[in-house]
């Protein structure tokens, strides 16, 4: 009986170890099956951004190199055009039918944030200390309460394009670019033409205000002037704190109003007019290069700011273009559009994006690179960057129809000049007024 029972419980004992080892191996196999299956889940994302013809392409090769580095993550890309881009945004988040990633001017940061648009970059894709050793410095401009919610691939600076053909067509040297002001009115006199009636038909300097023309003002002529435009918190717009900056301000009118070497909307717009061979000098980003290089007809060249006088103060106005991850965005496709991200802002694409946009990389380590530093065309813009200064806006928009409103009724309704600009500084004050008081 005792050895009945003894074989009894030893088949038991081995029946059980069978089965534990079974469950043990099945329980083995089933992690294994979804470890599997977590890795080829496959998810779409969604990437916006505004309409510029060679922003557009440069992505799309972008998102089928990525593709196929990561095929189960499917990048969709939309545009739209600039002036409707931010509507586009606004519409869609309050929907719930936003973008997963958006490319945004670093100006429209605050109000994007302020409307709840953006996540914080996630500190296991960078940290701050990360961001502001790997980024140039300028890019702090884009630090809000002490965090980044985007990150660049390219930076711009300010520079010359002048058509070297029309220099040489007004006696001047193609060769010898102005760099005074007062070099570039005198330049620019001799290749504007007009018709008998006094209409423009070919201008020496491309005047503007809704282009680069208002950043020239606040952030080169009005230093070069001595005038700090914003107190270091942003707070306190400093336009009139000296008379230097109303002086800065009419000879920056006065290049339209007295000298008339420009008008604004000449052929449509600067770069335009440039482009078909009827502007001498424009102020502009190397992200024009491109399309300056496959319209122009003629032959050209870009060179550094002009300064108030022989040896002054150089400054520039640098600004870029960022991406950022939408508030909301989670799980599985978080993870994708955070890979997709860290793609972006890679070296690599960096690269790509100087050769085929021609913004300057973002990334510190190519500030001593002399490929791009000794380069005729991209060099002048790398020079422009050590003393570029991003513009802390607060509301970007608000801030360039202000000064544009401001500017229409000196031109179009001969109002007097200090009292405009007297107006345009209490109007920009108000904009930050009301921005920081609900912070």
């Amino acid at each position: 009986m005792k050895k009945k029972l003894f074989k009894f419980l030893v088949v038991m004992m081995m029946l059980s170890l069978v089965a534990l080892t079974g469950c043990s191996n099945s329980s083995k196999e089933t992690s294994s099956k979804e470890t599997k299956s977590d890795n080829n889940t496959k998810v779409t994302i969604t990437y916006w951004q505004y309409t510029f013809p060679a922003k557009v392409d440069e992505i799309k090769s972008l998102i089928k190199k990525f593709e196929d580095q990561n095929p189960n993550i499917t990048v969709v890309t939309q545009d739209f055009p600039y002036d409707q881009y931010n509507q586009k945004v606004a519409a869609a988040m309050h929907a719930g039918t936003g973008p997963d990633i958006l490319n945004l001017y670093y100006g429209w940061l605050p109000q994007y944030i302020k409307q709840g648009y953006l996540q914080p970059i996630p500190q296991d894709l960078m940290t701050t200390s990360e961001i502001e050793k790997k980024y140039i410095p300028m890019i702090q401009a884009s630090k809000i309460d002490g965090k980044y919610y985007t990150l660049p691939i390219a930076v711009r600076s300010l520079a010359l394009f002048y058509n070297k053909d029309m220099f040489k067509a007004a006696g001047l040297d193609p060769n010898s670019p102005p760099k005074t002001w007062d070099e570039l009115i005198d330049d620019a006199k001799k290749m504007t033409k007009r018709d008998a009636s006094g209409k423009l038909e070919q201008e020496g300097f491309a005047w503007d205000v809704n282009g680069q023309g208002y950043h020239a003002f606040e952030e080169v002529f009005l230093r070069q002037w001595g005038v700090e435009p914003f107190s270091k918190d942003g707070k306190k717009v400093q336009w009139n704190s000296s008379s230097k900056g109303l002086d800065a301000f009419t000879y920056w009118i006065n290049m339209n109003k007295q000298e008339k070497i420009g008008e604004p909307n000449f052929l449509t717009d600067y770069s335009t007019a440039f482009k078909a061979g009827k502007a001498g000098i424009i102020i502009d980003g190397s992200f024009n290069i491109k399309a300056i290089k496959d319209a122009a007809k003629f032959d050209w060249g870009v060179t550094t700011l002009p300064v108030k006088e022989k040896d002054g103060l150089k400054s520039n106005f640098g600004s870029f273009w960022t991406n950022g991850i939408a508030k909301g965005v989670k799980g599985d496709k978080l993870k994708a559009s955070e890979k997709f991200l860290k793609f972006l802002i890679s070296e690599e694409t960096q690269k790509d994006w100087l050769k085929n946009v021609g913004e300057l990389p973002a990334f510190a380590s190519f500030a001593n690179d002399d490929s791009i530093n000794k380069d005729p065309i991209y060099g002048p813009f790398v020079q422009g960057l050590k003393s570029a200064h991003a513009t802390f806006f607060v509301d970007e928009a608000k801030e360039r129809t202000s000064i544009a409103n401001q500017i229409d009724k000196i031109l179009l309704n001969n109002e007097p000049i200090n009292k405009t600009f007297d107006s345009l500084v209490k109007e920009q004050q108000q904009i930050r007024d009301d921005y920081f008081s609900t912070q």
